[in-house]
């Protein structure tokens, strides 16, 4: 539970090895922090990041199974991990990229990834949110993409699992009003991660770390939605209004 200060003690992250999750806890208040829950499926990525929040100083450091395309585990997973401890912050943080190309060229690539990214966010989600309301207080952190403001020629199949996801989180935020619990939507650019490794870097491209300070600046402040880095907000306005045209020319 939130301590007399203000700073989240435990925290659980869907996605546990993802690089922004684990600099957001990493940039929480270490010596608060008695319980982190790194849920995801076995790997030497997962095995890592335990060791690394531990190296850290960060306490109660554990791992759960959890796979975002198995929806029917959902339900029993967090309800095991809410029933152990009270979860102050949840970082929804699973995702994959994939390659535009491969999913037009087959296109049972482009249902997993859509599988993972939107319904495996929509069941945990909400679940997620039925624990939170029962306990009366928590933020769930949703990491979204500034992809999903406007699908691309290049990345529309992952666009559009972001701006579905989007979408969902907004309304969830609006559903758990007044509940004492909390959705924060994060919307990043390209990101310096495993998963862009290799990509040409986009206009404001940030890092994990500071994406992770946005997140932190963002719950302390009680927002429902921040881009990281903040500017990117006003890009992104402009993005949308561009008709489509023209915007079928720009670079991807």
């Amino acid at each position: 539970m939130i301590d007399a200060l203000g700073d989240p003690q435990s925290v659980l992250v869907l996605g546990g090895s993802s690089e922004i999750a684990l600099a957001t806890v990493t940039a929480l208040p270490r010596n608060r922090i008695n319980r982190v829950v790194l849920a995801g499926r076995a790997s030497a990525g997962l095995t890592s990041a335990v060791e690394e929040l531990t190296k850290s100083g960060i306490k109660g450091v554990v791992t759960a199974e959890f796979d975002a395309t198995n929806t029917a585990s959902h339900e029993r997973i967090i309800d095991e991990i809410f029933d152990a401890c009270d979860i102050d912050i949840v970082i929804l943080a699973f995702g994959m990229l994939g390659d535009q190309m491969e999913f037009e060229s087959d296109p049972n690539l482009a249902v997993q990834i859509a599988t993972t990214n939107y319904t495996g966010a929509v069941s945990s989600g909400l679940h997620v949110a039925r624990r939170l309301r029962q306990q009366g207080h928590g933020s769930l952190v949703v990491i979204s993409s500034v992809a999903g403001d406007r699908a691309r020629r290049s990345n529309y199949v992952y666009g559009s699992t972001k701006a579905g996801l989007d979408a969902f989180a907004q309304g969830l935020g609006d559903a758990l009003q007044g509940s004492g619990a909390h959705v924060m939507v994060v919307r990043p650019g390209m990101v310096r991660t495993r998963m862009s490794a290799g990509l040409p870097e986009a206009p404001m491209t940030t890092d994990a770390p500071d994406v992770a300070k946005a997140i932190i600046v963002g719950l302390r402040k009680g927002k429902h939605t921040i881009y990281a880095p903040g500017n990117l907000r006003y890009l992104m306005g402009v993005v949308k209004t561009v008709p489509r045209p023209i915007f079928r020319k720009l670079p991807s």
